[in-house]
């Protein structure tokens, strides 16, 4: 039997995906999982009613939250992934041959479990590869032990592939918190993290920056249409020493190369500066947290 999947980004706004099955429900211990088949976007899985990821679009969020960062670095070779228990963040990751670690640190098994089942193809084996290693807990948690490891080479990357900060994920979207990530980072890291809607979540979007630019030197917004999320979206990533935006599209173009960076779907060098570069609408709406 279907119906229209229907998701609520604020309280004025309404969107959905007419003729969509339900697959699987699951109330975990943190939050219940589903999973839906919709004739648009293919199975996608919602988190407390929130849309996450799809099979159809999820290239777009995914490619952005791990290539403009990567690439940025001039050789990443460990990441941490917040979050991310679907696998697709890992996944874009592991396309830099020079990664020799990926930490994904999942709270709720059940999103790794059922994710797998469902959406294989956004995982794409990447949870069976010897350099992927999935800690399941809160991320916090490991964060302070991996903290206590003074043999632990640092992370270069750091995806913030998690639910929104209105969730058990509040915590994670904090100065304090990322201050704390800086003491198992290297001092030329990257973070990358999703901010929000600018139509429904503009006094996120600004909170979130705000915390951001008291940690870190370097805060670069950046935006791309997601089908999923019915809306563009704003994410943004954040170092103390590399400037995404300072990336020639010819540096961009031959550190692919190098990489052999080869069949993505949505992001390449030239596109990297457009997804910087906020539209005008965005700076009207959003200039004085943008400050651009």
């Amino acid at each position: 039997m279907t119906a229209p999947l229907l998701f609520q980004p604020c309280a004025d706004a309404l969107y959905g995906f007419p003729g969509a099955r339900l697959l699987a429900a699951v109330d975990s211990a943190w939050q219940r999982i589903e999973v839906w088949d919709t004739p648009q976007l293919g199975c996608l899985f919602t988190l407390d009613g929130r849309p996450m990821t799809s099979a159809g679009d999820e290239f777009v969020y995914h490619e952005c939250m791990t290539h403009v960062a990567a690439l940025s670095h001039p050789a990443p070779r460990a990441a941490l992934v917040l979050g991310g228990g679907d696998g697709g963040a890992a996944r874009q990751l592991l396309r830099h041959p020079g990664i020799e670690r990926i930490v994904v640190a999942e709270l709720d098994p059940d999103v790794v479990r059922l994710t797998g089942d469902y959406l294989p193809e956004v995982r794409g084996g990447a949870f069976d590869d010897p350099r992927v290693e999935v800690v399941i807990g809160d991320a916090a948690d490991f964060v302070a032990r991996a903290a206590q490891d003074n043999d632990a080479p640092p992370f270069d990357l750091v995806v913030f592939d998690l639910t929104p900060p209105d969730s058990p994920a509040a915590g994670l979207y904090t100065p304090q918190f990322y201050r704390a990530l800086k003491d198992i980072m290297s001092e030329d890291a990257l973070i990358s993290l999703h901010l929000g809607s600018p139509e429904h979540h503009t006094a996120r979007i600004g909170t979130l920056l705000d915390g951001l630019r008291t940690t870190f030197a370097i805060v670069r917004p950046m935006a791309a249409w997601v089908p999923l999320y019915g809306s563009p979206w704003l994410m943004a990533v954040a170092s103390d020493q590399l400037d995404p935006a300072a990336q020639s599209e010819l540096m961009l173009t031959v550190r692919m190369g190098e990489r052999q960076l080869e069949g993505l779907r949505f992001y390449d060098a030239r596109l990297h500066a457009t997804l910087l570069a906020a539209p005008r609408m965005f700076r009207d709406k959003l200039g004085q947290f943008l400050q651009l």
